[in-house]
């Protein structure tokens, strides 16, 4: 991730990688609750034909430095990933002080936000030194679409929060009980953020089913159980 000056020479330019294909990166605890993450090639090929995806500072859509419809953001996919070549407008404020966290090195990375449209997932066997091998899941997303594109303080998910949610979005979009089910041993915090035992479009005035509310409270005591070692 760079400042670059432009080819009138009177002009900068912001530079650099919002995502890198075939790079795992680990979401949550991948060796009990979470799992490792990739992007595949060709994930954004239709999203960049389509779309009109913004660049942000930090995910903050107050924080608008480009666009792909104004002229002034390019998004490309290459060998190594999805590239940012985007436009500094020194009448923002903050385009300044971004110009200023990349030359000091106190912003150094990227993120982008998305939905996932295609992914696969496979378990892979991991060796640990001193315990037994550990199964995990492993997730390639293949196609997406593209919503932004930020220069970030801290890259990947940071926080364990962010992490617990986007577990919870991904066993959502995978729709796997039995993943749920395994998952929720180690965090039963998972079964109140995923939403395979809800409805779609439930309104107020929709009653609930009694046969899924029983299997998500039987879910959730039997990852409680599970967790803390309690009597089933």
């Amino acid at each position: 991730m760079t400042i670059r000056a432009h080819a009138d020479a009177e002009t900068e330019r912001f530079a650099g990688y919002a995502a890198i294909f075939n790079s795992r990166t680990a979401i949550g605890n991948p060796l009990r609750w979470g799992f490792y993450e990739e992007i595949a090639p060709g994930a954004f090929t239709q999203t960049l034909t389509d779309g009109d995806a913004r660049m942000l500072i930090d995910h903050d859509s107050y924080y608008v430095v480009s666009r792909v419809s104004a002229g002034t953001l390019d998004l490309t996919e290459d060998e190594r990933g999805l590239s940012v070549d985007s436009a500094l407008d020194m009448g923002l404020s903050y385009v300044n002080d971004l110009k200023a966290n990349v030359r000091n090195g106190n912003v150094s990375g990227m993120s982008f936000g998305f939905y996932v449209l295609k992914d696969e997932w496979t378990t892979e066997t991991i060796e640990i030194e001193g315990a037994d091998p550990v199964e995990v899941d492993v997730r390639v997303i293949q196609e997406v679409r593209l919503v932004e594109v930020s220069a970030v303080t801290f890259p990947a998910y940071s926080e364990t929060e962010a992490e617990l949610k986007a577990v919870a979005r991904a066993l959502d979009h995978r729709g796997d009980r039995e993943a749920v089910e395994a998952r929720a041993r180690y965090r039963p915090e998972l079964l109140d953020l995923v939403h395979l035992d809800r409805t779609p479009a439930t309104t107020a005035r929709t009653k609930q089913d009694p046969a899924a509310s029983a299997r998500a409270i039987e879910l959730r005591m039997r990852a409680l159980a599970a967790r803390y070692r309690l009597p089933r």
